[in-house]
């Protein structure tokens, strides 16, 4: 329910309100939609959602519409499902950069978005998007793919009608997706090949709580500079796997994946 707007509203009172109007079936926004849910005048609005996006609390789409920003993401990172992840999760991690990884990082359903809760890399990392915070195509990412593939077809439906486009190798064509998921789903891993960024491959693996459902996903992203990362897929499942038991003796099931709206 949305506050009303009262005289003592505080400064910080107003700002929070702004972000309060964002939940699970209002992730997007407009700058009226937000004054309306907020109770607040649109030139107030405009100037609240103004310095929020200067601080990264919010950040605007190219549609003009608004969704919540990375530095928001950072502090829910700090809850404790995502701390236990993080804490159960980073020995496994760090096990697979020694062996000569990129980039490692693991992710979990956030809507129709995956959300980057943790990402080891190094100098010899090439420069990409995703970061701890970070909210990334499901299409479009290994990681992405592996929650995608295990996240239900009413979802799977829902991405589908929205294929954006990133590079060239970006399947859009949901048929040939929905194919490619049917893949990860029997193989057990999933593939990208410069699908969200130019110069970046990644493979990635699921990670799996109490009942066996999948509520992470373990990637690496490297440079598609001719290296082999196929050797690493073997690789990736053992430590997938291993993980997984480590999740389901440290009691984490499906409280750590966000429920993935479909409106």
């Amino acid at each position: 329910m949305t506050q009303k707007s009262t005289p003592s509203r505080t400064v910080t009172g107003r700002a929070l309100a702004v972000l309060d109007t964002f939940d699970a079936k209002h992730r997007r926004q407009s700058l009226a939609s937000i004054a309306r849910r907020a109770d607040l005048p649109l030139t107030t609005t405009h100037r609240l959602v103004h310095e929020l996006e200067k601080q990264d609390a919010l950040v605007r789409g190219s549609d003009g519409d608004y969704e919540i920003g990375s530095k928001i993401w950072r502090l829910g990172m700090l809850a404790s499902v995502h701390a236990d992840l993080r804490e159960v999760a980073l020995p496994y991690m760090e096990d697979v950069y020694q062996l000569g990884s990129d980039a490692v990082q693991i992710a979990v359903l956030d809507g129709f978005r995956c959300l980057i809760v943790d990402r080891i890399a190094g100098s010899r990392s090439l420069e990409v998007m995703s970061k701890p915070g970070s909210r990334l195509p499901l299409h479009a990412t290994g990681v992405g793919k592996v929650l995608l593939a295990h996240g239900g077809s009413e979802l799977q439906h829902a991405v589908f009608n929205s294929l954006d486009k990133f590079t060239d190798q970006t399947i859009t064509d949901p048929g040939l997706l929905d194919s490619q998921l049917k893949s990860i789903r029997t193989q057990g891993f999933a593939w990208t090949r410069e699908e969200l960024a130019e110069g970046a491959i990644s493979i990635a693996v699921p990670l799996r709580g109490k009942g066996g459902n999948v509520i992470a996903a373990l990637g690496i992203v490297a440079p598609s500079d001719g290296r082999d990362l196929g050797k690493m897929v073997p690789v990736m499942q053992v430590t997938g796997a291993a993980l997984s038991q480590k999740l389901v003796e440290a009691g984490l099931g499906e409280t750590v994946r966000p429920q993935a709206e479909i409106n």
